[in-house]
């Protein structure tokens, strides 16, 4: 079968089956990537006492792995154009497979970051093939159906990483978050063998002055958002140093790729329109998704006592909800305008945030599932869209390129996310506990009533250890209800950007029978 590309030239699709198989084979290996993003969160006080370390130094086995991830996802579009789609693909899943099985043997801290680096390195082209195969097997008239099953795995993966962490750790042994990857990604390995025959081999070189400012910016910058918080920010001369130094190498990194026009890295893309208005939505929208899948299991955690694996089923629906949306419009997505299918999710994420502003110590589980139900169906009808219009203008050949470009927002806006959420929750925390606490004084007449109601004097120290408690939950939880409103109100400040969007014309596809 052969159908007409956006340039007039014609490219040849799979047959109906096998289009079915490579489309399994992709989405099970990025789920499986993906989801490694987010499982080892809830294993860390487990690897703390295995790995003897400190709570502080245990987080580098989530920072090394987003580093390394960052810096070599870039390297996707180059290093497909060198070796080819297909043994790029194999050589990435196969290294992911190698590398996971290495951190479910580490003994030691150093081996872990060494072993995670390696895992994020091996899987960071994972993503970004696997949706330039969807763009590029599905012909343009159903490149929304592609999308929207593609974005199944993308939803799925991060959010369902803590639920599959917490069973497995709960369960079995943390060693086995990582073995687990082994007998899937031997899977994912035999299918992309057997049904992959995408080349993409084609001219290209290396700028090694781009290369290291990528690296040294990507890398840089990833670790300023990931230790930032935990580090006072820029009271840190480390913090402060390393975002300087991310700020030019950043700088030099983007002027120099618009200027080369090269195959790494290919910033120059964003001169698409389509492109980079989609860039910017990801990115905003990443950091309003990954801040609150980071915050909500704090809240359920830390303020309503729940379980480790009872958090995971209960953040489980978010991402239940996205499939589904996604599955039920999949068939039709390519009739309706994306851009009022992502105007509806960004709405739809925004009222769930604002359910979330209504939370207090008293919530039901129920009360914690409707938000996020809700907010799973908008992430649905963000993400496939969006991908959609990111290659609506772009030229089949600069799939790859796109895609790219496309992930690294992604990743660097989830960055973003979770670094200023944290940053902004922390904040409000002490404001409120210092507005709260002023006037918790020995003299105030509603202090002395309360202790009287509880049969013991205002300075009783197992009172004022009571009260303590009490101004700590209740800063804490003004603290999660504001931060859930300023992600709220981050989702509706990018609907107008929607207006912007070029949308092609559509074109009958010129598609028949080989």
């Amino acid at each position: 079968m052969v159908a007409s590309n956006d340039n007039g030239g014609a490219i040849a699709l799979p047959a109906g089956g096998n289009r079915l198989m490579i489309t399994v084979a992709v989405m099970l290996s990025a789920i499986m990537v993906l989801l490694d993003m987010t499982i080892a969160n809830v294993s860390l006080p487990h690897m703390m006492g295995a790995l003897g370390v400190t709570s502080e130094q245990v987080t580098w086995v989530l920072t090394s792995y987003s580093m390394a991830e960052a810096i070599c996802i870039p390297l996707a579009s180059y290093l497909s154009l060198k070796f080819g789609v297909r043994r790029l693909l194999l050589v990435s899943v196969a290294g992911f497979i190698a590398t996971s099985a290495l951190c479910g043997q580490a003994d030691t801290l150093t081996e872990m970051i060494v072993f995670r680096i390696m895992q994020g390195a091996f899987g960071a082209s994972v993503i970004p093939l696997s949706q330039s195969i969807m763009v590029q097997i599905y012909p343009p008239e159903e490149r929304g159906k592609a999308m929207a099953l593609f974005s199944v795995g993308v939803l799925l993966g991060p959010i369902l990483g803590p639920t599959v962490g917490g069973v497995i750790t709960e369960n079995m042994d943390w060693r086995w978050i990582f073995y687990v990857n082994v007998p899937v990604g031997i899977l994912c390995l035999t299918l992309l063998a057997v049904f992959v025959r995408l080349d993409g081999r084609g001219k290209h070189s290396v700028d090694w002055p781009l290369v290291f400012g990528m690296a040294i910016g990507i890398g840089l910058l990833q670790m300023v958002l990931e230790r930032g918080n935990q580090d006072n920010w820029f009271a840190s001369n480390t913090i402060l140093f390393a975002f300087i130094i991310a700020v030019i190498a950043w700088a030099f990194f983007l002027i120099r790729s618009f200027r080369t026009k090269g195959d790494i890295a290919p910033m120059w893309l964003l001169k698409d329109r389509n492109l980079l208005l989609s860039c910017i939505v990801m990115t905003g929208f990443s950091m309003g998704m990954f801040g609150i899948t980071q915050l909500q299991p704090m809240m359920l955690e830390q303020l309503l006592g729940y379980p480790v694996d009872t958090t995971g089923f209960v953040m489980a629906p978010r991402g239940l909800a996205s499939a589904i949306v996604l599955l039920s419009i999949s068939r039709f997505i390519d009739r309706l305008d994306p851009r009022k299918l992502i105007v509806i999710g960004l709405l739809l994420n925004g009222i769930g945030s604002f359910f979330m502003m209504r939370y207090s110590l008293d919530i039901d589980i129920y009360w914690v599932l409707l938000p996020s139900i809700i907010q799973g169906a908008g992430m649905g009808l963000v993400f496939a869209p969006l991908s959609q219009l990111a290659y609506a203008t772009l030229a089949p050949n600069q799939a790859v390129g796109g895609a790219v470009v496309f992930n690294l927002c992604r990743t660097l806006g989830g960055s973003f996310g979770i670094s200023i959420v944290n940053t902004y929750f922390s904040q409000i925390q002490q404001k409120e506990w210092h507005a709260l606490g002023g006037g918790l004084t020995p003299d105030n007449p509603l202090v002395q009533q309360f202790a009287a109601s509880q049969g013991k004097g205002v300075t009783d120290p197992s009172f004022i250890a009571t009260l303590t408690d009490m101004l700590h939950q209740q800063s804490t939880l003004l603290a999660f209800v504001y931060t859930f409103g300023f992600i709220m109100v981050s989702y509706f400040v990018l609907i107008p950007l929607l207006a912007l969007f070029k949308r092609p014309e559509k074109k009958k596809a010129a598609t028949k029978s080989a």
